[in-house]
């Protein structure tokens, strides 16, 4: 066990809500730390995220000095000992120090507790198993600290036992490792996944698409992904084929365009070929409606702007909107053998900041005082006139949508005489 006054006068733990919370639990022979990934982002440099707290204090102690201190106070997971503080509008997460009794995945029996050392060995990984007290003093009982600095994700005690007390912790091991190891994923903790990745099928599909979600984003999620497809990981957690080479490429056309990460995108790179893939994963992973239809939308024949000219592709992106259309051709783009500088691609991603699709300027009236009556044959007309304007190039001549307006008119009174 290390203790050392290395985050002394940090200016999140000394001020605002943090200091607020760890004053208020610190009294009445209680103590208060801020726990896990905040201490680890601190010590690595980064923000520190999400405010975890955990003490000695019990669940209902906690509400009874919220309330008494006038701070609202939110039973968000009270059965394990969760407590949410909200301060200023911002949530303070305090968790009462636990010990497991019984330990099957996510349904693992605990006991309230005030050894620091046995909730720090509860935890996943000795980068997350780091606290610090309201003095900036981290207390380290699993050799966190020196893992955080070498960036080197280790679980805590026996890796095959603390992966058969949650699957999931599998995904976990390759997310923590892309977004804050270096080099390649730890030997031991490689293997241990190996032999229980048996246990990935036992996952909701929910848990699985939000680790999958927050890998694809860090850093290092074309390593992470490749060490678990070489792993035999990636196929069982996916439910099919695994594109680790466009996925390494859409990251680069991401930070070539200079666009923010996105999820959504990746993981297309990373599953769709086509249209039945997008449908295969949004099944394996529950995905939202609006995922599943982004991923359904880039995987419509999107092999087509490799041969695509700039007339086609406005007409494609004024069908498609802006954002539907960009991650289309991204998805060809990475797809493209590597193509990531090339001219032509950039061009037609970037064809949305310079050329806006205008709208459609013929309305219903317009067919209605040309004779045409309310009903089925009205759209049809609306619907044939505008595939002959966007053909014609997105024609404002008003002769020029006079006559495609006629004609519309003359092939559906055609089709109905016969």
């Amino acid at each position: 066990m290390s203790a050392e006054p290395i985050l002394a006068g940090a200016p999140w733990l000394t001020s605002g809500g943090t200091a607020r919370v760890l004053e208020l639990l610190n009294a009445g022979g209680d103590e208060a730390r801020v726990v896990g990934g905040t201490v680890r982002n601190a010590l690595l440099g980064l923000p520190p995220g999400d405010m975890d707290i955990a003490t000695t204090a019990l669940p209902e102690e906690v509400v009874r000095r919220a309330k008494s201190a006038g701070i609202k106070s939110v039973p968000t997971g009270i059965e394990h000992g969760t407590i949410t503080l909200v301060i200023d509008g911002e949530p303070y997460e305090v968790t009462t120090l636990r010990e497991d009794t019984e330990t099957f995945g996510r349904k693992a029996k605990v006991v309230f507790g005030r050894d620091w050392v046995k909730d720090a060995e509860r935890r996943d990984f000795t980068m997350n198993g780091l606290s610090v007290d309201a003095a900036g003093i981290v207390y380290d009982y699993v050799g966190g600290i020196a893992d955080a600095r070498a960036r080197r994700v280790r679980f805590i005690g026996a890796p095959d036992q603390r992966i058969a007390e949650d699957y999931l912790r599998i995904l976990r091991f390759f997310r923590i490792h892309a977004a804050f190891g270096t080099g390649e994923p730890d030997r031991d903790g490689t293997l241990a996944c190996i032999r229980g990745r048996a246990g990935l099928a036992t996952l909701s599909a929910e848990r699985v698409r939000m680790e999958m979600l927050k890998l694809l984003v860090t850093e290092g999620a074309s390593a992470a992904a490749l060490a678990m497809a070489d792993a035999g990981l990636l196929q069982a957690t996916i439910g099919g084929v695994a594109y680790t080479g466009p996925l390494t490429a859409m990251i680069a056309i991401e930070r070539a365009l200079g666009l923010q990460a996105s999820a959504t995108r990746r993981l297309a790179a990373l599953t769709v070929a086509v249209t039945e893939d997008a449908k295969r994963v949004a099944t394996r992973l529950r995905l939202s409606n609006a995922e599943a239809k982004a991923l359904d939308s880039m995987g419509h024949r999107w092999w087509r702007f490799a041969a695509m000219d700039e007339a086609r592709a406005r007409r494609l992106l004024y069908r498609l909107g802006p954002e539907r259309y960009r991650d289309r051709v991204l998805l060809g783009w990475a797809r493209a053998d590597g193509e990531v500088n090339a001219s032509r691609w950039r061009e037609l991603a970037e064809l949305p900041q310079r050329w806006t699709a205008p709208k459609f300027p013929l309305r219903a009236a317009d067919f209605i005082a040309r004779g045409m009556a309310e009903g089925p044959a009205l759209g049809h007309v609306l619907t044939l006139a505008e595939d002959a304007w966007l053909a014609a190039d997105f024609p404002r001549d008003d002769a020029v949508l006079d006559s495609i307006a006629d004609q519309a008119i003359a092939r559906v009174t055609r089709d109905q005489k016969n």
